[in-house]
């Protein structure tokens, strides 16, 4: 039953952007149709583990969610019937091919909406992330990120924003299509590294931000940014089999089995990013999948080529490291493997320094647990080790992080 049940949800995670599309696209009012769309998720997640699954599992979502919105807009059983009888009908996008998520995204990043309040929304409509977890990559409280979402709605509604897309070159074309790529790429993100409960990866949400930026970049080839994503995308994935031990334990990069990784997408993802070579002063995307590309050159762990990834991560420093402490922990990591560790804890003093957002942070605790340890600090190590494990809300990084320390604490260098 419970292999039914995550089944059905997933299936749902797909499905919930392409009804809330269809939705949005027949009826214009955002809020009110994610609220009903909402709905029919509940109630899908409640029969069909239970009853089974629809012939049409979208056209029941759509059918029920349309009942619901008109149960909240409209009182005349006349015009109930209506949009009942509409909701019968073959969804426009099953029938015709048409994929209404592509659709939505843009909608969700109108100019109307500031970039973080554009990115939050269509994460939790477009990528059905939890305001948790989309608090997270923000790196603020969740109470924060939910009244950013809920004015998001707002403003979108006040906006009159029509459901189609945009035509390059529009007014705040370039700012739409950054938000855009900022969303698919913290989608990815999370789907490939899942920043809390018991699993390490969701495969399905790093496979439908692949299969976004597939349609952006098939939209639009000729940007360089959207290219650089999408094969930032396919480097970082065809890692996966290998992230993973027999139990679902954390392999860290350094101790992969890198003949499991997966050539095809290595291979695909290393000509995208050549396709960009050449176009201009390279950007946030292109950067970050020319780093992913060195660490797939790599056949053992020893080859990587360190300095030029940390050359390269100094240059992303400029272009995007003052609005992301991420890049230069990262970069912390790159120059300590060139330099040796006390460069890299000179940078992780730095970021700790002005007490931003990754104070205390689990992530600045392991990477400077990790330091500490080729210092030969190994007190402190497993300090830092302990102290990244209580923060971290992924339950895979905490039993890593744990047996870390407990192995230093032992005298255990593996």
């Amino acid at each position: 039953m419970s292999g039914t049940s995550d089944h059905v949800e997933d299936l749902l995670r797909t499905l919930a952007p392409q009804a809330l599309g269809v939705l949005v696209r027949r009826r214009g009012d955002f809020a009110a149709c994610e609220d009903a769309v909402q709905e029919a998720l509940l109630g899908a997640a409640g029969s069909w583990p239970a009853d089974g699954l629809p012939d049409n599992p979208l056209g029941w979502l759509i059918q029920v969610a349309t009942r619901r919105y008109t149960d909240q807009v409209r009182s005349e059983l006349a015009r109930r019937r209506r949009e009942e009888a509409v909701a019968r009908e073959p969804a426009a996008g099953a029938a015709t091919g048409q994929d209404d998520s592509l659709t939505l995204l843009f909608m969700c990043c109108h100019p109307a909406l500031t970039p973080a309040s554009a990115i939050a929304l269509c994460l939790r409509a477009v990528g059905g992330l939890t305001t948790a977890e989309i608090a997270g990559a923000y790196l603020v409280p969740e109470a924060t990120m939910a009244q950013r979402i809920s004015r998001a709605k707002q403003r979108l509604k006040a906006s009159g924003a029509s459901f189609d897309l945009p035509e390059p070159g529009t007014e705040g074309w370039d700012a739409r299509l950054g938000s855009v790529l900022r969303v698919l790429y913290l989608m990815f993100n999370e789907g490939y590294a899942v920043t809390r409960g018991p699993v390490l990866h969701r495969a399905d949400l790093a496979a439908e931000a692949i299969r976004l930026s597939r349609g952006v970049h098939r939209a639009l080839p000729g940007e360089g940014e959207a290219t650089s994503l999408l094969a930032l995308m396919l480097l970082t994935e065809a890692r996966r089999p290998a992230r993973t031990g027999p139990g679902g334990e954390l392999v860290p990069l350094a101790e992969q089995d890198r003949t499991r990784w997966d050539r095809r997408l290595i291979g695909e993802g290393a000509a995208l990013l050549a396709s960009t070579l050449g176009g201009g002063r390279p950007g946030e995307y292109r950067i970050q999948a020319a780093i992913a590309a060195l660490h797939d050159d790599a056949a053992r762990a020893e080859d990587t080529d360190w300095p030029q990834i940390a050359a390269l991560y100094g240059l992303l420093d400029q272009v995007a490291g003052a609005a992301n402490p991420v890049i230069t922990l990262n970069r912390a990591v790159a120059v300590a493997m060139s330099r040796g560790p006390a460069a890299g804890l000179d940078l992780l003093d730095a970021l700790d320094a002005d007490g931003g957002p990754l104070t205390d942070h689990h992530r600045l605790h392991a990477v400077r647990a990790h330091l500490l340890e080729r210092a030969g600090d190994i007190p402190a190590a497993v300090e830092h080790y302990r102290a990244a494990a209580a923060c971290t809300t992924s339950t895979p990084e905490q039993r890593y992080l744990v047996t870390r320390a407990a192995r230093l604490h032992h005298g255990g260098a593996g």
